[in-house]
């Protein structure tokens, strides 16, 4: 009787040592990531820069081990070739065996892929796109969002701009003519009404995406002369309605706010004047007030400016942050699977419950809806001795917390009944000496 309980005891330890062998041997050799940024075309001036920050953090966190000493190997897909052919290499990198994606910039492109990863397994990571719709009322398993959405960024947005111009009665809106453009008025807008329930809405106009010419909204803002002129536009399209601005002169009649405008600083050079008002979505800046001196964020700025001749701009920093978001994810799932390598199921669990910096503040995914919550970051144009191009000066940085709407909640009704002027007042908001 002993002899034939000892021989199952070593019976089970045996398949319980073959169990952890077979897990051990599941351990990747590599980490295939796939990683979609514009490459081409005009929002190129914003998706280039984010793919040397992957090249960046890549390289240094496979020196320092990878991640649970696997190396990361990525594979980038243009989203300059249209949502089609994007979806195209998408499913093709999915379909053999790539599990990670890091996808997307546009807000349309996150739209198309949230659903394929979901239907395929896929664990993505939603690095930059704003649209708040891909995880609103959701609780997907396999998409995540390692940054602040829409929602979180104008409902900032308006706080900055009533903290530092109360006053005007009348703004214009010139957005880019596809979902961000869309979304990010309607949530600017109902936060503005609960500040400013009489402000004048004198026109909402939505050029094309990719638009070369904006004469003909120019002409219109020149005719109406709004005190405020909103634009959330990006990339190219920001740079090119500025540059036409600026020789027409328009800014010196109305206070321009540029809520996507620090990646666009260093373009712009002179055409973009002092005293105009821009965001960073989130807390991104090279100059950040509490991360400067920070060693690892001035290495990280060497490294870039090293790299580009340039210095990053948030979609460098939106990847860093996803690239660390991920590997949080993947460290934690390993450490609650008790040291072995986790499925794809295991990561993306993970993910909806970590906290992870890139080089501002805390970033926190710990909701059911996998939504970051992340500080936002405002301030007005002003020139520098120590760079050719405009800084920014009264910089304000506003938590996460106050501007983003709970898991499940819907954001236009989440505005209307939770932000009120009071929201001001709040000893959260910091603001920096110039």
């Amino acid at each position: 009787m002993i002899t034939h309980k000892l021989t199952k005891l070593m019976g089970a330890l045996a398949l319980a040592g073959a169990s952890s062998f077979v897990l051990a041997a599941e351990k990747p050799t590599e980490l295939n990531v796939g990683i979609t940024t514009y490459l081409s075309g005009s929002a190129s001036v914003f998706g280039v820069p984010a793919k040397h920050a992957a090249d960046i953090m890549i390289e240094n966190i496979n020196a320092n081990g990878g991640i649970g000493g696997v190396k990361i190997v990525p594979t980038y897909i243009d989203e300059g070739g249209g949502g089609e052919k994007l979806l195209s290499e998408y499913r093709r990198l999915a379909e053999g065996g790539t599990k990670v994606m890091l996808s997307a910039i546009s807000s349309g492109h996150c739209n198309i892929v949230t659903p394929v990863a979901e239907d395929l397994k896929v664990l993505n990571v939603a690095w930059d796109c704003g649209t708040e719709k891909i995880l609103e009322g959701k609780e997907l398993k396999y998409v995540v969002r390692t940054q602040a959405n829409a929602t979180a960024e104008m409902v900032a947005q308006v706080l900055y701009l009533m903290k530092v111009k109360p006053d005007f009665k009348t703004i214009a809106i010139v957005n880019q003519d596809y979902a961000w453009g869309r979304d990010s008025r309607d949530l600017f807008l109902a936060t503005l009404k609960k500040f400013k329930p009489d402000v004048k809405v004198v026109a909402e106009m939505f050029p094309k995406f990719g638009a070369a010419d904006f004469s003909t909204e120019i002409s219109r803002l020149q005719a109406l002369r709004p005190d405020v002129i909103l634009s959330t536009s990006w990339g190219g399209d920001l740079d090119t309605f500025v540059r036409q601005a600026n020789q027409r002169n328009l800014f010196k009649n109305s206070t321009f706010v540029l809520s996507l405008a620090e990646s666009s600083l260093e373009r712009l050079g002179d055409s973009l004047p002092e005293g105009v008002i821009v965001g960073a979505r989130g807390d991104h800046y090279f100059l950040h007030p509490e991360t400067k001196n920070d060693p690892a964020h001035q290495d990280f700025v060497k490294k870039f400016k090293e790299k580009t001749g340039a210095y990053p701009i948030y979609s460098a920093y939106h990847m860093v942050q996803g690239l660390n978001g991920l590997k949080a994810g993947y460290e934690k799932a390993i450490k609650d699977n008790g040291g072995a390598w986790p499925t794809t199921e295991q990561v993306a669990a993970a993910m909806h419950d970590i906290t992870f910096k890139g080089f501002g503040r805390e970033v926190k995914i710990q909701r059911p809806d996998g939504q970051g919550v992340e500080a936002q970051l405002f301030g007005i144009t002003a020139k520098s001795d120590q760079y050719p191009f405009k800084v920014m000066k009264d910089i304000t940085i506003i938590p996460g917390e106050m501007v983003t709407p709970p898991s499940g909640a819907n954001s236009i009704e989440w505005i209307n009944k939770s932000i009120t002027p009071d929201a001001l007042k709040s000893d959260q908001i910091k603001t920096y000496a110039n």
